[in-house]
């Protein structure tokens, strides 16, 4: 095959007879007739090439190369592994603990209260009366007194005995009488 310029392409092609052109609507033909190019506007044609960026072509690459690493891969380098089938479901004792727990939540949910009876609840003081609780302070006051008391603040004193021991004359005075 060679290639030809446009005019020898030109020379070789042969224009098509007229019967074998399209027909036309004869109002479209009268419009293309009296179209005139100066009734369209201008326009500024921008050609865009959007050629990919620096990081495009290195995110191509290293799929690329993650590609070409899976494809080449050994797979006579891995170890065998046995594979164990779990049973996630219940068992029986789980099964019935929780039938026992969603009976025990239906019962209470759909309890019948219309048997039960009206009940006044006596609330009882359990504290004593303010007497025991007076006569339990000043105790306790009492006994913190006694606890805490502060020697130091107390004075020095002599103590002088007046009831001296008995001389002999006066046991054998005594002993006389």
């Amino acid at each position: 095959m060679t290639l030809l310029s446009t005019n020898e392409f030109k020379i070789k092609m042969a224009a098509p007879a007229l019967k074998d052109l399209p027909k036309v609507a004869v109002d479209l033909k009268s419009q293309l007739e009296g179209f005139t190019t100066d009734k369209l506007k201008n326009t500024d044609t921008q050609e865009k090439i959007i050629l990919p960026t620096a990081e495009d072509v290195a995110t191509e690459r290293s799929q690329k190369n993650l590609f070409d690493t899976i494809e080449g891969f050994d797979s006579t380098k891995l170890k065998h592994a046995e594979t164990q089938e779990k049973n996630p479901l219940p068992d029986k004792d789980v099964l019935i603990a929780e039938k026992r727990h969603e009976t025990i939540l239906n019962a209470v949910e759909h309890f019948d209260q219309s048997g039960m009876h009206h009940v006044e609840t006596a609330e009882k003081n359990p504290l004593p009366p303010l007497e025991a609780i007076e006569q339990e302070k000043t105790k306790n006051n009492f006994i913190n007194g006694i606890e805490n008391f502060d020697s130091s603040k107390l004075k020095h004193t002599e103590t002088c005995e007046k009831n001296p021991l008995p001389t002999k004359e006066i046991i054998e005075e005594e002993k006389k009488a």
